[in-house]
């Protein structure tokens, strides 16, 4: 869910918001250097990148992880691959075309499930699991009463640990049959850690849903809650449907208001 780099020493940096290296997954370990190469142009502008064998020796991970790491890259149009290999995309790759138009980071591009782009470069723990979602909101995701479905968990910390945000995410039957990216995870009903979802808004995109929200922000009364560290908290309510007003997922966010400003801007 975040854009996650790690120390070369595998320790956490004091001070930086970022993970210890084990906690991330290897391939968004990989795949953050390799972005950052991209958006530093320390690899060239349409030049190859290195085969697939170099890059895992170079990180010590195995093909496959290369090959995650590249697919992420590839969805964010970060690099194209061909039969010859994997280029830089913002100029040409092989046979002489033009450039395909320069793509920024999911961060700075489009909006960043769940928690927009600040929350997806902090300390994140995330999990995803199948629950039976509250009573009142299996109708709205197409459920059965006690039917469990897929529920995504996310908590920004802040350098020092103290929480800064709490989110929950419960995913409708329809989100599960239109997005292969959330379908791939009915073949296990055991718990994910670290789930990447940043993407999620993009996969519904290439889906062919049109997604809508609707966004309600209060003042929850009786002071701090969840999110202790604050003498205030700010909650927002999602609601994201498609074309059709089928609710596609069910968001809550609770955060600190001492510590962030919630600001979100959504279109596709």
């Amino acid at each position: 869910m975040a854009v996650l780099d790690s120390a070369p020493s595998g320790d956490e940096l004091p001070g930086s918001g970022r993970p210890p290296e084990e906690e991330v997954p290897r391939y968004l370990r990989v795949a953050a250097e390799l972005r950052d190469a991209l958006v530093r142009h320390a690899l060239a502008p349409g030049g190859r990148l290195p085969s697939e064998r170099s890059l895992a020796q170079r990180y010590h991970v195995n093909r496959q992880t290369v090959r995650s790491a590249l697919q992420l890259l590839r969805e964010e149009r970060l690099v194209v691959t061909d039969r010859r290999g994997t280029f830089a995309a913002d100029g040409p790759g092989s046979g002489g075309g033009p450039p395909p138009p320069p793509r920024a980071a999911p961060s700075a591009a489009r909006p960043v499930f769940p928690g927009g782009p600040r929350a997806a470069e902090a300390l994140v723990r995330a999990t995803l699991g199948w629950e039976p979602p509250p009573a009142a909101l299996a109708p709205r995701l197409h459920l059965a009463p006690g039917e469990p479905t897929l529920v995504h968990r996310h908590r920004v910390l802040a350098p020092r640990g103290p929480e800064l945000q709490r989110a929950v995410s419960w995913f409708s039957r329809v989100a599960l049959d239109e997005i292969p990216q959330l379908a791939r995870y009915r073949r296990s009903r055991s718990c994910v850690h670290q789930p990447d979802l940043r993407l999620l808004y993009h996969w519904m995109h290439q889906a062919g849903l049109r997604a809508t929200h609707r966004e309600s922000v209060r003042v929850p009364p009786g002071g701090p809650g969840p999110t202790a560290g604050g003498t205030a908290r700010l909650s927002v309510h999602r609601v994201v449907s498609d074309q059709h007003g089928h609710v596609l997922e069910v968001t809550d966010i609770d955060f600190s208001a001492q510590e962030a400003a919630w600001t979100y801007e959504y279109s596709l």
